[in-house]
Order: C-alpha cells, then structure tokens, then sequence
C-alpha cells in the first residue's frame, strides 16, 4: 500500500503512513504509474516485431511469445509493471505475418525451383562449352583428330586440363560420373565433320567414355524439357524435347523432325 502524500510505500491494512503519519486506509495498493517501470519483455516483443520484416518474419514468432510472458507478468504486477501496449502490439502483429509469410512462402518455392532449374540447365551448358574448348586444344595438339572415342574422359583430364565436375551435368543423380556421350560419327570425322553436327550430348545414366548415338540421348536431367547439345563448331545449345528429331548425327542432312522423346 502506498501513502498518496509522500509515495512511501506501507504494510497491508495500516491506517496511518508509517514515514508522514498520513492517512491511508482505504487507498489503492496500486503504484502509481510514474513509479512502475516498463516491462524489459515487453520492449523486446515490440524489437523484435520492428525486425520482423527485416529477418523474413523469423523473429515474429519469438516476438509473440515474449509477448504473450510479458502481458501475463504485467497484469500480475499490481501496476508495479507497465508496456501493455507493446507486448499487445508484439501478440497481434505475428498473428497475422506468420500466415502471411506462409503464405508468401508456397508461392515463392516453385518459382526458386524454377530459377534454380534454370541455373543448373546453364551451368550445364558452360560445362559442354568448356568441353568443346578442349576437345578443339586436343586437336590441335594430336595431329587434328578428336580424343578416342572409347577413352575421351580419361584424354581430356589428362591432357587438356579438363576437371572432372566439369563432366556432369548439376542436374544429374550419378555423383562424379560423366552426364555426357559422344558422337561415335563425329568421333570418326574428326574436325571434318559438319559443323552442325552434334560432338557432345546428355544423358541421364552415370556413364564414362561412352560412346553412341541418338538412342542414348535422354532429357531426364531437365525434367524432360530438352537436352543441352555441343556441335563440332564449339557452340552450345538446349534443344527442346519436340525438336531433338532435327538433330545432325551423320554427315548427311537432318532427318524431318519425328518428335524424340526420352
């Protein structure tokens, strides 16, 4: 109980103040407001809520719960506390931005799928360029003639500088084996062959030193939306599943476009 004269505060039930002799019976036991301090809890609701947007809501969650401790405290507090308002404000705010951030978060996901999809379609694509790159530098140091077609992983590492990450394709499950087959025509032709003519391709399966046609191509890597392909002039390019079937394999022209699907 406190004296409304001097502010001293007093036992439960006396009449008169014990420091000015004031009376006091019946007065409030509440302290009066200019003498209750903030609730340390309910500043850092409120901090904590400030930063929320700043953090991706992760501090909402805590923001409400530090909240919910403070409004408990200063209600039992017999005034000695004070910062309703804050640790209010600290409940209410979360309980609308946590849905809303869930809500933010179902529609970014596939979208950073996607973006991460096509990140991983261009790093692949830089690794057949590298690739081209070094098939072209082997070349000219083996008498024009591109690496053996039956050991073409194993030339390139040890003698163009090729690493090997640089032989699969981000997108593929197969750890440390080649995503790539050569051409076996191209292979033969050498640099001689059509320009247009595909050198290097995807596949899905862990292969090394493989060497084929179009039947082991495979646009498993990109969710089948198509294949990145190295032609014999060095250039890159992803071709779509619809127009694989126009592909060059041999020395002559394209077959009409059958619509491979693998």
């Amino acid at each position: 109980m406190y004296c409304p004269k001097c502010g001293s505060e007093n036992p439960e039930g006396v009449k008169l103040c014990q420091s000015c002799s004031w009376v006091i019976s019946g007065v409030s036991t509440v302290i009066p407001a200019e003498d209750a301090k903030t609730s340390a809890l309910a500043i850092t609701s409120l901090v904590l809520l400030i930063l929320a947007p700043l953090t991706l809501c992760l501090t909402a969650l805590p923001a409400l719960i530090f909240g919910i401790i403070a409004l408990v405290k200063i209600e039992k507090s017999n005034g000695r506390l004070k910062g309703r308002g804050f640790a209010i404000a600290g409940i209410a705010a979360p309980v609308v931005l946590i849905p809303v951030l869930a809500m933010l978060l179902a529609i970014l996901m596939p979208a950073l799928g996607k973006v991460k999809h096509l990140a991983q379609r261009m790093v692949c694509s830089t690794n057949l360029q590298g690739l081209g790159t070094a098939i072209s530098f082997y070349s000219s140091d083996y008498d024009d003639k591109f690496p053996t077609g039956s050991k073409w992983c194993d030339l390139l590492i040890d003698n163009a500088d090729v690493s090997q990450k640089s032989l699969v394709c981000p997108s593929a499950l197969g750890g440390d084996r080649c995503s790539y087959v050569m051409n076996e025509n191209a292979e033969k032709l050498g640099p001689d062959a059509p320009a247009d003519m595909v050198l290097l391709f995807e596949t899905s399966q862990p292969v090394w030193n493989a060497v084929g046609g179009m039947e082991l191509l495979s646009t498993g890597n990109h969710k089948g939306e198509g294949c990145n392909v190295l032609y014999v002039d060095g250039s890159t390019e992803f071709v779509r599943t619809e127009n694989i079937g126009t592909l060059r394999w041999t020395e002559e022209e394209p077959p009409v476009n059958i619509g491979i699907t693998r």
